[in-house]
C-alpha cells in the first residue's frame, strides 16, 4: 500500500503497471471491488428503500456488498442505478441474490419484483 499523501509520487516512479484502489478496507488486502447494479423493476407501486447485494462463485464462496447506499425509488419500468463495493472479487460469480428493505420496523412488509438486473464489474469492465 501507499501513503495517502504520497500516493502518485510512487506510482510514477514505479515502472511496472499498478493498480491503485482509492475506496479502501480495513481488512487486508484493503481494496474494496465496485461494482455498478443496474435494476428495472415491476413493481406498479412506488417503492422506497435500500439494496443490498450477495455473490456466490462456482466453489460456493460468498461475499456480502459493504458499501452503505442511500434509499433509491423504485418505479414500474424505470432503471435505477447502485454503486456496490465488495472486499472480495470473483472472476465467476455463479449466483447473485439481492435483499429489499425499507428499514422500517413497524409497517407492512415490500416486496421488490425485478424485471430486469445487471451487475458489472468497475474494476474489471470486460466481465
Amino acid at each position: 500500500g501507499y501513503y495517502a499523501d504520497r500516493w502518485k509520487e510512487l506510482l510514477i516512479q514505479n515502472s511496472l503497471p499498478t493498480k491503485a484502489y482509492f475506496d479502501t478496507s480495513d481488512h487486508d488486502p484493503f481494496c474494496t471491488y465496485s461494482y455498478l447494479l443496474d435494476i428495472i423493476t415491476w413493481n406498479k407501486s412506488i417503492r422506497r428503500g435500500f439494496i443490498r447485494v450477495k455473490i456466490t462463485d462456482y466453489a460456493g464462496r460468498t461475499v456480502e456488498s459493504e458499501m452503505d447506499s442511500e434509499a433509491a425509488t423504485f418505479q414500474q419500468y424505470r432503471r435505477v442505478k447502485i454503486l456496490t463495493g465488495f472486499y472480495q472479487d470473483f472472476d465467476k460469480i455463479s449466483r447473485i441474490s439481492l435483499t429489499f428493505s425499507t428499514k422500517t420496523v413497524i409497517g407492512p412488509k415490500y416486496k421488490l419484483r425485478i424485471l430486469q438486473m445487471r451487475l458489472k464489474s468497475l474494476n474489471n469492465p470486460e466481465r
